[in-house]
């Protein structure tokens, strides 16, 4: 199953910000489960690193980014879905257009962010971490 974690899943993981970390680092573990295919946009990774640039440093923040970037897949971010987003006019917030129209074209079946009302126009279910992992029985 192919899932897509929202930036807010990544900065709470790198952050490590209490209570999300518990709950967003364990769907983030799925990328070694084969029945789950996790993904993110290249969107969701500059702002993963601008906050982990605030908190840990660039040096570190590169790091922690190259390291998730290794283990998590990532989905286009292309001219389509630009105009996809651009166009759409349910699409309140231009990012967030992005980052949905780039986990439908990867196929992804959920979207895991903890600002769900973001995704109000989603035709795919949107969960926060905590929902997925209750949803799907990993907790």
């Amino acid at each position: 199953m192919n899932v897509f974690l929202d930036a807010n899943i990544l900065v709470s993981v790198l952050n490590k910000e209490y209570p999300l970390f518990t709950y967003s680092a364990r769907v983030l573990s799925l990328t070694d489960n084969p029945k789950y295919k996790v993904y993110t946009s290249p969107v969701c990774l500059a702002i993963a690193f601008y906050f982990a640039e605030k908190k840990s440093g660039r040096k570190e923040a590169k790091n922690k980014i190259g390291i998730l970037a290794s283990r998590i897949n990532i989905a286009e971010a292309d001219q389509k879905i630009v105009l996809q987003a651009v166009n759409d006019k349910s699409v309140d917030d231009f990012e967030d257009g992005l980052e949905y129209y780039s986990a439908i074209k990867a196929g992804c079946r959920w979207i895991v962010t903890e600002d769900k009302n973001d995704f109000h126009f989603s035709k795919v279910p949107v969960t926060t971490a905590r929902q997925f992992l209750e949803e799907h029985t990993l907790i």
